[in-house]
């Protein structure tokens, strides 16, 4: 099983990663900073509906400062969903903002809520870190998924990804009569691929969600990173591949089953070759995107050292051994997907 580092090192949001941003309309003035909301009076354990602790707390401020959060976090969301209507608000309002204390960097969650209909949505406030926005953005350009978040200052805000949380898919359902068991797997090859090619690491199963969508006859499956941390950190190759993750092991015997070998490399090169033409699409925003990353330090140099090593022979390519960071190594990965 990949090894991950206990304490991953977080890496500020540096000076042409920024230009990027403010280029791309990812970094706004907002009301709100990751530090406003550590001013809480009073917090709560949050149970699940089974009476389980989920790790969050749900925090409370006080009277005025209530209030003003409340204003503020509303025109977060309109900036995230709305390009800044704020018209959007008047029926929505704070239901509850929650504190992770098991994570990194520890983030907030805030829950919207819709007043008339009960709805609501989720987006989340988290320090700023690098290497989670290189991932971000790269899952934005290279996959099939669009991302929302925003920038400002230190602080990240990132809009929620819905799905079923891959560790809870697994347990629940694997069995389902209707489980198309040859689509889930095409999807987590597919899947596999993409994260190696940009070396996003850390791909188990509580780390990534399962989006179901039934058609008239078919079911289909994307599987969806939600976890951006581990984007180009750690020096093991195996790190960037989920099929390694003990993790992951439901889905894996599941493909030995139903998958032969030609038809697993047959996927891989189809991934590859999305990616490809993604890379030609957004030509222009992926070299300002890796301009940025590879003369930014988001890794340990013993790390970028060893991955080198790795990927120089995965591909049995000598030019990763001149790659000086992270994102040389990212830019030489995309390079190899791009001609082939």
């Amino acid at each position: 099983m990949p090894v991950i580092s206990r304490k991953k090192l977080v890496y500020p949001i540096q000076d042409r990663l920024r230009s990027y941003l403010i280029q791309y309309d990812r970094d706004l003035l907002l009301p709100t900073q990751y530090e406003d909301l550590l001013r809480y009076t009073n917090a709560i354990t949050l149970f699940d509906k089974r009476g389980r602790d989920t790790l969050w707390e749900t925090t409370f401020y006080a009277g005025a400062e209530a209030e003003e959060m409340q204003r503020s976090l509303k025109s977060i969301y309109a900036q995230l969903k709305a390009n800044g209507d704020l018209s959007i608000t008047n029926h929505l309002t704070v239901d509850r903002v929650d504190l992770c204390m098991y994570g990194n960097t520890k983030p907030f969650r805030v829950r919207i809520r819709n007043i008339v209909n009960d709805n609501f949505d989720y987006f989340y406030i988290k320090r700023a870190d690098a290497s989670r926005i290189y991932g971000l953005e790269l899952e934005h350009i290279l996959s099939p998924n669009r991302i929302n978040y925003l920038t400002t200052g230190q602080t990240l805000v990132e809009e929620h990804i819905a799905g079923i949380p891959g560790d809870m898919f697994f347990e629940n359902q694997l069995t389902d009569p209707d489980l198309n068991p040859i689509r889930l797997c095409k999807e987590f090859i597919k899947f596999n691929e993409r994260c190696f090619v940009r070396l996003l690491g850390d791909m188990h199963s509580s780390n990534f969600v399962v989006d179901v969508t039934p058609d008239f006859d078919e079911v289909y499956y994307r599987i969806r990173a939600i976890d951006f941390d581990q984007q180009s950190y750690e020096g093991r190759r195996s790190v960037y591949m989920p099929q390694y993750y003990k993790q992951n092991r439901p889905i894996i015997d599941l493909g030995v089953r139903y998958m032969t070998p030609e038809s697993v490399r047959q996927y891989q090169i189809e991934e590859r070759a999305l990616i490809a033409s993604r890379i030609r699409v957004e030509n222009i925003r992926i070299r300002d995107l890796m301009e940025a990353m590879r003369g930014d330090q988001i890794a340990p140099v013993a790390n970028v050292e060893s991955l080198r090593l790795a990927l120089a022979r995965q591909y049995r390519n000598p030019d990763f051994m001149r790659c000086q960071t992270m994102g040389d190594l990212v830019w030489k990965s995309l390079e190899i997907v791009s001609v082939h």
